[in-house]
């Protein structure tokens, strides 16, 4: 409902970053400027940037800011992308077929009609609401301007200790940057183990290596509050049993979606209030609206089930699969098994598929084995240890799920586990799959391989 010339469709898209930018500019490969006007609306100051690197880039790894910048408002508007920053959605009127944008350096506001609607509004950090959450010296590091404010307070306080809340993805990762600024580091998590992601027999791996690294680590500790000094600024974590001093605090407990607009607007949200969508990303019941990124809920190709997980990988996807779609063209977007991969110093974790109380949680008879092998040959120098878990299906020996836990090259195996999952393979088949191999790189079994030929012993021993 474009009035300057009705001749071309109006694509809006709400927020600027890996799904929005990516389906804007997908949408502008398939249609010039003269087909399709696209007009995107992004409240923050960057767009297209990584925030997976904001750990790195706090921690000295990454030199600059704009390096984690994959492409500038400048780029995308000499692409012909009407992009409006700083400027906020505020409404959706899905029955006018129209959104409320407000300007947040002046306030001003207007309406603007559209003939399709992308929203990727991605997600929002987890805020508990305790005293002293909001002092001077708190942190999130959602955005490449959180990362901006944590690394202006490092600079400037003059004390040395740091309080990581949170010992998820974000909170390793930022454990290890303070680490890399020569902080003392504690980090508090809630669960009895650090990474809930995996199994607990695999997270007491991680904070065995954690606290060898020289984090304390305090587990099963809920924060009740942020002490402060008389200069409004945090001097304390504290918790029911204890306190710890701090001179900054990270917060790392973890994102859910961003909906609010959607949800305002009717759209229809999953049970972890990210948007439904179909295969196509359009968000289900309306022909013209399409959802991607960290805002939406996506299928698990194991559990067979909706789950919410904000990654850049899945984010950038969505955007290719809209603006495909947008542009005339077709493509889908299936669903995850659930990879993702961190470290921390010289740790490094991964996972896909399910753990242990997932595959109860569906309804699955499993069996589970665990290995330790190298990452190279044995006698080769720097043969690092890892372990991996894998958990396969009682009847069946179908793959449900892998945890890898080591040192330099664990990670990356878990890619190998991934393609498995997707593929539908048994463990059985795995054993037989045709992987690389010369000393530097490997055993002559693969770790990974390793675990599968325990895991077919586990199921046949099972009956």
């Amino acid at each position: 409902m474009s009035t300057e010339n009705p001749a071309r469709e109006r694509l809006v898209i709400i927020g600027g970053d890996a799904a929005g930018m990516s389906a804007a500019s997908q949408a502008r490969r398939l249609r010039g400027p003269d087909e399709l006007e696209i007009v995107a609306f992004e409240r923050g100051d960057f767009t297209s940037f990584s925030a997976c690197g904001i750990p790195y880039w706090v921690g000295g790894l990454v030199d600059e800011r704009d390096q984690l910048v994959a492409r500038s408002p400048k780029e995308h508007r000499a692409r012909d992308i009407d992009l409006r920053m700083r400027t906020e959605v505020v409404a959706i009127d899905v029955g006018r077929r129209r959104v409320r944008a407000r300007e947040l350096d002046g306030g001003d506001e207007s309406w603007v009609g559209y003939d399709k609607l992308v929203i990727a509004t991605g997600a929002r950090p987890v805020r508990p609401d305790l005293p002293g959450m909001d002092a001077a010296g708190v942190h999130g590091v959602q955005t490449l301007g959180d990362g901006q404010a944590l690394l202006d307070t490092l600079r400037a306080t003059g004390g040395r200790r740091a309080v990581v809340v949170g010992a998820g993805y974000i909170g390793v990762e930022m454990a290890e940057a303070l680490l890399h600024r020569g902080y003392e580091v504690t980090v508090v998590n809630r669960g009895a183990e650090p990474m809930s992601t995996l199994d607990p027999d695999m997270g007491r791996l991680v904070h065995e290596a954690m606290t060898g690294m020289g984090i304390t680590m305090v587990d099963d500790a809920g924060v009740t509050k942020i002490r402060t000094g008389d200069d409004g600024r945090v001097r304390a974590v504290a918790t029911e049993d204890a306190e710890y001093p701090a001179d900054v605090v990270v917060l790392g407990i973890g994102v859910r979606p961003e909906t609010s607009l959607a949800r305002d607007a009717g759209l229809p949200l999953g049970e972890h209030g990210g948007l439904l969508t179909d295969l196509a990303m359009r968000v289900r019941g309306h022909e013209d609206i399409w959802a991607g990124g960290d805002c939406v809920e996506v299928l698990d190709l194991v559990a067979g089930r909706e789950r919410h997980i904000a990654l850049g990988t899945h984010a950038n996807k969505h955007g290719q699969v809209i603006g495909s779609n947008v542009g005339g063209g077709y493509a889908t977007f299936p669903g995850v098994v659930g990879t993702a991969v961190s470290k921390v110093c010289e740790l490094e974790i991964a996972r896909t598929g399910l753990r242990e109380k997932d595959a109860r949680r569906a309804g699955l008879q499993f069996v589970t084995v665990t290995i330790e092998s190298t990452s190279r040959a044995g006698y080769y120098p720097d043969a690092a240890l890892m372990t991996v878990k894998m958990l396969a299906e009682r009847r069946t020996g179908k793959l449900l799920g892998v945890q890898i836990v080591g040192r330099e090259g664990a990670a990356k195996r878990v890619d190998v586990a991934a393609v498995a999952l997707t593929a539908g393979m048994t463990v059985e088949q795995m054993t037989a799959l045709d992987l690389g191999y010369a000393p530097p790189f490997s055993p002559v079994w693969d770790p990974v391989l390793v675990a599968a030929r325990k895991a077919v012993a586990a199921v046949r021993a099972a009956g």
